[in-house]
């Protein structure tokens, strides 16, 4: 058996197949660090306005995961924070964590004195940079934990000591420096999620420069009461209603000049998005351009249902090039009919852009010596003795199955370290 130092486990990431982890991990009764980049846990799901198989909003999963750490002392998060190096064996890692300065400590209430007082602003990261936020703020509403971060920005600007002095709990250090800490533990659970595909690789279809046309995990934030637009579908270039909405799949996905998989969700995504539509616009025409619809299992029957609106077309052809009205800001699409064998020019209002899930291994590599495949995925689940993979770090997945697979990767940490 490991000695006492080293029966800990360390959670890097916080969304939901990490979160999972760490609580099953530590209702086992491990200590568990759970380490994420974000000054806030829920990763990705945190940021859409509904969720697949239940459609509901994910404040609803979320709350009862962070009730569960209130109530667990042997989580530890860590948040803002990047493991740097992975050294050792399983039962015996040693491990770097590189904490970067929120410039707010454990004294915040929330109380938002700090943001009353700044004038500085900033994209909101929150919201993929569709609106503005103040340079001292609240990742999100149900952000935890619920604690303001002050941006580089403001700190460096004439305005920072304003800004602390209007804190009435001595919440704001404005001398907070990145800093280092080291823990021993004695197995890992790589859990670091996703990113959106890079859009502005995808030249043919704008690069992201048109101003009608989003991606995927934009759109979700559109359609949230806390998103950009409180929550009203509204073309980005005017505030006005779109009349046709374009769905364009595999925007960079199967393709050997981007991302050459399929990333799994991005069909029902879409399906998902046109109801968000239909939903506050029903006189709208929606059109989701396909290579082929993956509607697997359970739900196979909710693409059944979208099919039998009749305001949605599904279009099978690949949708080649996007380019601009420039004086209605309209996009004009190219696309082949693959079943007539047709060429078409289609102009819509609106388009959303399917892009795929990159994993986040692929961006930034991964600070151990564990292997991973020719996608950036982690090549297996126990890369490593002592370290296993969890959720979309090893291959593109759902929240129920991130979820699902956040358990196992709990329980597999756990036999790690018995084995020792």
């Amino acid at each position: 058996m490991a000695n006492a130092v080293t029966q800990s486990i360390l959670v890097v990431g916080g969304g939901m197949s990490g979160l999972t982890a760490a609580i099953e991990a530590a209702e086992a009764g491990h200590e568990v660090y759970l380490v994420e980049k974000n000054p806030y846990l829920g990763g990705r799901v945190a940021q859409l306005y509904q969720y697949f198989p239940k459609l509901c909003p994910p404040y609803c999963g979320l709350e009862i995961n962070f009730r569960r750490i209130r109530s667990n002392p042997k989580i530890h998060i860590i948040t803002m924070a990047e493991v740097e190096a992975i050294s050792g064996e399983e039962g015996n890692f040693d491990v770097s964590v590189k904490l970067n300065p929120r410039y707010v400590n454990e004294n915040c209430t929330g109380c938002n004195k700090c943001a009353e007082a700044c004038s500085v602003e900033i994209d909101n990261p929150f919201n993929y940079g569709m609106d503005k936020i103040k340079a001292a703020y609240l990742p999100h509403d149900m952000a935890f934990p619920m604690r303001y971060v002050l941006d580089p920005a403001l700190v460096k600007s004439g305005e920072a000591q304003a800004v602390k002095d209007a804190c009435p709990y001595n919440a704001i250090d404005l001398t907070m420096e990145a800093k280092t800490v080291n823990l021993k533990v004695g197995a890992v659970t790589w859990a670091t999620g996703w990113k959106p595909y890079d859009v502005s690789k995808l030249d043919t279809l704008g690069g992201g420069k048109y101003a009608n046309t989003v991606t995927n995990v934009m759109m979700e934030r559109l359609a949230a009461s806390n998103g950009p637009t409180k929550g009203k579908i509204v073309r980005p270039s005017d505030g006005q209603a779109p009349k046709t909405v374009a769905f364009v799949q595999c925007a960079g996905s199967r393709d050997d000049n981007h991302l050459s998989f399929c990333s799994s969700v991005c069909c029902m995504a879409s399906m998902k998005q046109a109801t968000y539509v239909r939903e506050q616009h029903p006189d709208a025409k929606i059109i989701i351009f396909y290579m082929d619809i993956r509607a697997m299992d359970r739900l196979e029957g909710f693409y059944q249902m979208v099919k039998e609106d009749k305001n949605i077309e599904f279009f099978r052809g690949k949708v080649a090039k996007i380019e601009e009205d420039a004086a209605t800001k309209n996009l004009v699409l190219r696309v082949e009919d693959t079943t007539a064998g047709k060429l078409h020019q289609i102009t819509v209002d609106m388009a959303v852009l399917a892009t795929g899930m990159q994993p986040t291994s692929a961006v930034d590599s991964i600070p151990a010596a564990i292997s991973v495949d020719e996608y950036g995925f982690v090549a297996a689940s126990d890369a490593k003795p002592g370290i296993c993979a969890a959720g979309c770090a090893k291959t593109p997945a759902g929240v129920s199955e991130s979820v699902q697979d956040g358990t196992a990767a709990a329980l597999r940490a756990i036999q790690s370290i018995a084995r020792r």
